[in-house]
């Protein structure tokens, strides 16, 4: 018979689950489950596999992008809003590829926390799982580790890594960038993944800014809205010439994410009053008192990618944009320089 042990420490007892950890696994299996014929394998492997002939290509590049949603998961997970934040999480980075010209083929995910709470890592799963099947794209695995001592329960830190393909010669990588190209601005639907520390910061010293009403919403519904994702539209210009660069406006807004893009002999003018700013900044900026430097550095300020192209293109492009849900405007141009993104006029708070 065996020895009953005494002040022994099991793994359970030092936090780890791993009942709780089958069981989500479980119902990964459901929702990772696809009809991809380019996924080789199913959840339980030691890897996935994932078939990598590119019919129809002559020299297909990867392009590989890891990312996460920042603090914004945190307001997000606080507020019951996990399934949204996959969609921020997953449309952030197929943004961050589309720009490059292209499509995107596979995301792996990773889940830490400090208590693993089957119900909540199955939406998270199955989020992810959801938002890419409406970019194309498939959620081929990934991780999921409870890491007791490490993070608090109820914490939760989400990320992922993308892999897409362009034929080589079809590479948007700004080097066709000229002086007098235009630069269009689209649309963001607010702050996309971007100044939620500043946000959380806000809300802890105002907290009925929460309950706010900002047009039809309240300002957390208005925060919370899922990252907009331009890849449906930008994938019909992938072929157009005229578009010579696209910028996703993300961290840092458009200086600090434009002049990823430009040549180091030209500079990018843009002109502050033509851009559309969205009533949730005007919100921000009177609430924290920033300057609008401060604000520009910060957020998008409702532009949520730049297009750089010939001019005689813009009206078609912003056309194609119009015809795929997403409002456009000119909002600068492309002059010598040294690289950077230079700001003219001021920025019109109220119209």
């Amino acid at each position: 018979m065996p020895t009953k042990r005494t002040n022994s420490l099991s793994y359970a007892a030092s936090g780890v689950n791993i009942s709780a950890a089958d069981r989500a696994k479980r119902g990964m299996a459901k929702d990772l489950k696809t009809n991809d014929r380019r996924v080789l394998n199913a959840l339980g492997a030691f890897a996935s596999l994932f078939d990598a002939r590119f019919p129809g290509y002559k020299h297909p590049v990867l392009v590989l992008k890891t990312e996460e949603p920042g603090s914004k998961q945190k307001i997000a997970l606080e507020h019951g809003h996990a399934r949204s934040l996959c969609f921020d999480m997953i449309n952030h980075l197929v943004n961050d590829i589309a720009v490059m010209g292209a499509v995107p083929l596979a995301v792996q995910d990773a889940i830490v926390c400090g208590k693993l709470e089957s119900k909540t890592v199955r939406e998270i799963v199955s989020g992810i799982a959801d938002a890419c099947r409406a970019q194309g794209c498939v959620l081929t695995g990934g991780e999921t580790s409870e890491q007791p001592g490490v993070l608090p329960a109820g914490t939760y830190i989400v990320t992922s890594s993308i892999v897409g393909v362009v034929e080589k010669a079809k590479v948007i990588d700004g080097s066709r960038i000229r002086e007098r190209d235009c630069v269009i601005g689209v649309a963001s639907n607010g702050l996309h993944t971007n100044g939620y520390s500043l946000v959380r910061a806000l809300l802890k010293k105002h907290p009925a800014l929460a309950k706010k009403k900002i047009g039809r919403r309240t300002f957390l519904e208005t925060i919370l809205l899922p990252h907009t994702c331009y890849y449906q539209a930008l994938r019909g210009l992938f072929d157009d010439r005229s578009l010579h660069g696209m910028a996703h406006i993300t961290g840092s807004g458009i200086g600090g994410n434009l002049n990823r893009i430009l040549p180091p002999q030209l500079d990018a003018m843009i002109d502050l009053s033509q851009i559309d700013i969205l009533p949730i900044f005007r919100v921000i900026r009177e609430t924290a008192n920033l300057s609008d430097r401060e604000m520009l550095q910060t957020f998008n300020m409702g532009v949520g990618l730049t297009i750089v192209a010939k001019r005689s293109a813009a009206k078609r492009i912003m056309e194609h944009l119009k015809r795929n849900g997403h409002r456009s405007s000119v909002i600068g141009e492309i002059i010598p320089g040294t690289k950077t993104v230079k700001f003219r006029g001021a920025l019109v708070w109220k119209r």
